[in-house]
């Protein structure tokens, strides 16, 4: 990871096909099975129901703080298997100066289920 000198130009139509939606954290479950230190999360998004997602964030999170949480997810990814766990949303985040990841969210509360435009 790193500061790229040249990024790639995009349309923004082509920003558009990807569906960034805020949804609240409902649940979360330890991922022992996962390469890396992981959570299992269920997330309401509204409209678009609830969905799971694993997440790489247990450096920065305990379960117990999580629950509640509003946080920004790509939706329209395909699912994606790790294990026998099927991850449906892309949860988004920052790498810290150690690389561990910090959540993005509102910094206010949103409608579960707001798209980022």
């Amino acid at each position: 990871m790193g500061s790229e000198s040249t990024t790639a130009q995009i349309q923004f139509d082509d920003f558009l096909k990807v569906d960034i939606r805020v949804g609240t954290i409902l649940s979360v479950q330890d991922f022992p099975e996962a390469k890396k230190p992981a959570y299992k999360l269920e997330i309401d998004f509204g409209d678009l129901g609830k969905k799971r997602s694993s997440a790489q964030i247990t450096q920065h999170y305990r379960k117990e703080e999580l629950i509640g949480k509003q946080v920004i997810a790509v939706v329209n990814f395909p699912p994606k298997q790790i294990g026998k766990f099927f991850s449906e949303v892309l949860v988004l985040g920052l790498p810290d100066a150690a690389g561990n990841v910090v959540l993005l969210n509102p910094s206010n509360q949103v409608p579960d289920g707001a798209r980022l435009y």
